[in-house]
């Protein structure tokens, strides 16, 4: 009895140092990080523009399921509706850009039907046609990213100059550092995408760079055509979600040279996709999620720049931020999601 009592003890102690051990790695990691302000944010270099697609269902049924208080989840101080909380995880999305890349701008690709009554600096609402259901939402979402890009390509051989760089993301996800780097550092891609060590699901349709150049901007046109071709044809069945990835990852591993080991280092790398230049970035540090259950204390990524609240993590998003806004400090809120202890979240 007394040595299984002992090995309790061992057990307990070693349990408290790994945990010990996360949070200092994790702070040490953390630390790192930075939010940028005016002053030393670099205004050389071309501008950046943060795209997403973003509706409200507003169903005489949601009306009356949101009368309910049992409907209503609270944060902080705050309850909010179903089409609130939608809202605020906008706001949220806007707020850390302001904050993280204050000279850039956010583009959101709406029905032209919808009114999100939305007043904020250097933010564009910009409507587009299509079906906004929610079963073909990932499949809009597609297809409004190629009318955009369509778009650009015209406005550009009208009026050539100034070269804005484009980052279509989610709008639950939260940018946590600069990422003018990405345009500077590998300055030959058309567009990029995030990937990780998945089989069946290696790519993450969450976050997609397109260089500004004309020649880029038509290679990310075709390519998310191919996507989307490879969608409707292959994948309908997946149209509500998850499609959108499957397409993604057809598309890349139709390539007869394509090396799917690739996907196993968290290291980015460029290949050529059909005439189109296409970097690939880790989703570790591009696309990162906290895991269910973050309390597990299964540790961050090193130098994280974006995190995706994707699914039922909302929650924590908007916990995010009500933490950095009363902190001020990154480290400080990426802890916060770090050492939830949370097992589920509700939204």
């Amino acid at each position: 009895m007394r040595s299984c009592s002992g090995w309790r003890r061992f057990l307990l102690c070693f349990s408290l140092l790994l945990i010990i051990f996360h949070i200092f790695s994790g702070s040490k990691a953390l630390n790192k990080s930075h939010f940028l302000t005016p002053s030393n944010a670099s205004n050389v270099g071309d501008s950046i523009s943060f795209v997403t697609v973003f509706t409200i269902y507003s169903t005489s049924l949601d009306s009356h399921a949101d009368d309910k208080s049992s409907n209503l989840v609270t944060v902080g101080n705050v309850s909010y509706t179903k089409k609130e909380r939608s809202m605020a995880i906008l706001n949220v999305f806007i707020n850390f850009i302001e904050v993280t890349m204050p000279q850039s701008n956010v583009i959101i690709l709406a029905d032209p039907e919808s009114d999100l009554s939305l007043q904020r600096n250097k933010v564009t609402l910009y409507p587009i046609q299509g079906e906004y259901n929610r079963d073909k939402l990932m499949l809009q979402r597609i297809r409004s990213y190629i009318a955009f890009l369509n778009t650009r390509l015209k406005e550009l051989a009208q009026n050539p100059g100034h070269t804005s760089h484009y980052i279509f993301t989610d709008s639950d996800i939260a940018v946590v550092d600069d990422l003018e780097h990405i345009f500077q550092k590998f300055p030959n891609f058309h567009l990029a995408l995030t990937f990780r060590n998945n089989r069946e699901q290696p790519l993450n349709s969450g976050f997609i760079a397109v260089r500004g150049t004309p020649e880029s901007i038509l290679r990310a046109k075709i390519f998310l055509q191919d996507v989307l071709e490879v969608y409707t044809l292959k994948y309908t069945n997946a149209s509500r979600m998850l499609g959108d990835h499957l397409a993604l990852a057809w598309v890349i591993k139709s390539q007869p040279n394509f090396d799917l080991r690739r996907f196993s280092k968290a290291q980015a790398f460029i290949e050529e996709i059909d005439g189109a230049s296409v970097l690939f970035l880790p989703c570790a540090t591009y696309n990162w999620t906290p895991p269910e259950g973050a309390g597990q204390f299964r540790g961050m990524p090193l130098d994280v720049k974006v995190v995706h609240f994707k699914g039922s993590r909302k929650r924590l998003m908007l916990e995010s931020w009500n933490f950095f806004s009363s902190a001020s400090d990154i480290s400080d809120m990426l802890c916060l999601i770090l050492m939830s202890g949370r097992t589920r979240y509700d939204f």
